[in-house]
């Protein structure tokens, strides 16, 4: 590829789910699939996106089991995430979809919330003290 043919591809990633995912415009899918000799209209079996994958249900229905999961409270991961608790609600019960910035949000504080409880179940536990009390020299 000649320096003429170089170019930025204008996309974003987002985690969910702990599995990566590229959003990118069309256009530039497109391109991608050109230069790989592929034909964007007859891509294999398996890279289809069935309507029930992308809707507000589901994803509403994959943020409450990994927030309650995570043992939040949907204040909790509001406060967390820098959203409004109604926000989040209205997510949740599928009422809005949310753009990017804010799934970017949610998935940061979800991330961080699962990161921090798995680091609790991992570190020894705390140790107390079993000295026996001194007596009381007043009695």
């Amino acid at each position: 590829m000649t320096s003429k043919e170089r170019r930025s591809i204008d996309c974003r990633r987002v985690e969910l789910d702990g599995t990566t995912y590229v959003i990118l415009r069309e256009s530039e899918f497109e391109f991608l699939c050109q230069r790989a000799g592929l034909d964007s209209d007859r891509l294999p079996p398996g890279h289809e996106t069935s309507p029930e994958q992308l809707d507000g249900a589901s994803l509403a229905e994959r943020l409450v089991r990994r927030r309650r999961a995570a043992g939040l409270s949907q204040a909790g991961l509001a406060r967390r995430a820098g959203v409004r608790p109604e926000t989040l609600n209205r997510i949740e019960r599928g009422r809005t979809s949310p753009d990017f910035a804010t799934i970017r949000k949610l998935v940061v504080a979800m991330n961080a919330a699962e990161h921090g409880a798995l680091a609790a179940t991992l570190s020894p536990p705390q140790e107390t003290s079993h000295a026996p009390k001194k007596p009381n020299p007043r009695k």
